[in-house]
């Protein structure tokens, strides 16, 4: 696909604690590599990527393929860079939460990115996926499977193992939530309506419905 050559431009944001994965997991993502020596994102990165959505009907069958270009923010997980990261949470249309598993204060930590994520998002409850990502070092691993899927499931999001060594379910991870933002487009009534982290291949989104939701604490569909 060329520039411009797409049907909707959608922005996903990667959140988490310092030292998670969550460049790595971004770049293996886009470019199918692993780089040991990236060093800690300061302040917000992105990087792109473009894929065709093609959703499953009723009878099991793939219906016309979307042209998705997708945006996906890196953001910095010190404390220090929290205000300027708040500050995109609004402009993201779905999230990537990670968690280190080698490391349970990142997992504990977990909640309370949710709950920013509640104050801060474009609605209360915005579309998440978790990811225990570094599932590559298992004689490491210091949060169990059945821990981070309760938790998951007290919030309702789907829950991966991930790593971005080796690659192992960082597409899967990324195509739920993909497939999830998509699913929210198609229940909204007013099709015009259209978050502030998905944009027309023309330029343009509608914010007014959006701001009204907002009002009211939902998500708009």
């Amino acid at each position: 696909m060329s520039d411009g050559d797409y049907d909707y431009l959608i922005k996903f944001l990667a959140l988490g604690d310092s030292g998670v994965g969550k460049t790595s997991l971004l770049y293996q993502y886009t470019d199918g590599k692993f780089n040991s020596k990236f060093i800690t994102t300061v302040g917000i990165d992105f990087r792109e990527k473009r894929v065709v959505y093609r959703p499953n009907g009723p009878d099991g069958v793939s219906g016309r393929g979307q042209r998705i270009h997708l945006q996906l923010w890196d953001t910095a997980g010190q404390e220090r860079f929290r205000s300027l990261t708040t500050a995109f949470f609004r402009d993201a249309m779905g999230f990537l939460l990670l968690f280190d598993l080698t490391n349970e204060q990142s997992f504990l930590n977990v909640r309370n990115w949710i709950s920013q994520l509640q104050m801060h998002a474009y609605c209360e409850n915005p579309d998440i996926v978790l990811c225990g990502n570094k599932s590559d070092l298992e004689d490491q691993r210091m949060v169990k499977e059945e821990e981070a899927k309760e938790l998951a499931e007290k919030y309702g999001i789907p829950y991966f193992e991930t790593s971005a060594a080796n690659g192992n379910n960082v597409s899967k991870a990324i195509d739920t939530l993909l497939d999830l933002i998509m699913k929210r487009m198609e229940r909204c009534v007013d099709k015009s309506w259209i978050p502030e982290g998905v944009v027309r291949s023309n330029g343009h989104s509608s914010t007014e419905q959006l701001n009204e939701e907002q009002e009211k604490g939902k998500c708009g569909c």
